[in-house]
């Protein structure tokens, strides 16, 4: 009987390193939303990808960060438990900061002290003037990490998330990587989350798309119904916000921007569904719920 790899991968980094843009294109599918706000991840999302004689099971996790307010405190903790639970991790950092930042090498030092083995992608070397493989090992962020840090070179990783450039190098090494187990899930299974948690988190990524300042920040998305018509969804969902002032900006004029983050959802839901979607949004006011630890648990970011 040949050999089967199988474990699973925390993704870590700081916020809007590309983290969720990396397991997209791994997976060659949308299942973590992504947008150029930081902070966009809230919860631990898996993707699976299966192989021959291999299961690649990649934890999405909310960016490492300094927390401040409850729902913060929430999505770090979410972070490092899904680090405890791995087989390996892989740190990403952003290449054209330059030197390793304060967050960054405390994320490193935490690497080092981990039983948990791990590897570092250097993210968006896109942005980068010159991208040759002297050029990038000349980086101060990889100088560092080598020599400051003792990181092995074979396990510093340049990459474009984006666009894919490296992915498949860096996919492959996880790969071997992995323990030797047995498959965790059915071979044709590619995420753990439920269809509906998807449907909550489209919705959610229109409103940091579509809306501005702190606005996306105050947001959780509750699915009211959820109805498999066989030749139709029927969904109704509610966007809760912290204040009032909040609930009129998500309406908008005339009810404008709601419908706009009706619309663009519905087509993002369809597209994934492959069926008509009705969609129905409301808007609610939860008061100040990033800070109510009940509230919370009611939306899913605390699982204490």
């Amino acid at each position: 009987m040949s050999e089967f790899r199988c474990g699973f991968v925390s993704l870590i980094g700081r916020p809007n390193v590309g983290k969720s843009t990396l397991l997209n294109n791994i997976l060659e599918e949308k299942i973590a939303i992504v947008t150029d706000k930081p902070q966009t991840t809230r919860n631990r999302i898996v993707g699976i990808k299966n192989g021959p004689g291999v299961q690649l099971i990649l934890v999405d996790t909310p960016g490492l960060h300094t927390p401040r307010g409850l729902l913060n405190q929430a999505l770090v903790e979410t972070s490092k438990a899904a680090w405890r639970d791995s087989d390996l991790a892989l740190i990403l950092l952003e290449a054209a900061t330059g030197r390793l930042r304060k967050g960054e090498r405390a994320i490193v030092s935490q690497a080092l002290a981990e039983e948990v083995p791990f590897l570092v992608a250097l993210n968006k070397i896109d942005l980068l003037a010159e991208r040759d493989g002297d050029s990038l090992r000349n980086l101060p962020m990889f100088v560092e990490l080598v020599g400051e840090f003792g990181v092995a070179p074979e396990k510093i990783f340049f990459l474009c998330a984006q666009d894919g450039v490296g992915v498949a190098a860096l996919t492959q090494r996880m790969q071997d990587l992995l323990p030797l187990h047995p498959a965790y899930f059915p071979d044709d299974v590619q995420t753990e989350i439920s269809e509906r948690f998807w449907v909550q988190e489209v919705i959610r990524e229109q409103v940091f798309k579509l809306t501005r300042d702190e606005i996306p920040y105050a947001i959780a998305v509750e699915i009211d119904y959820y109805r498999d018509l066989d030749e139709r969804l029927s969904i109704g969902a509610t966007i809760h916000v912290e204040q009032n002032s909040q609930k009129g900006i998500i309406i908008g004029r005339k009810g404008s921007m709601l419908k706009d983050i009706g619309i663009k959802s519905r087509l993002a839901i369809e597209a994934f569904v492959g069926i008509p979607v009705y969609l129905e949004l409301h808007v609610a006011v939860a008061k100040n719920w990033t800070r109510d630890a009940a509230q919370l648990q009611r939306f899913g970011y605390d699982k204490r």
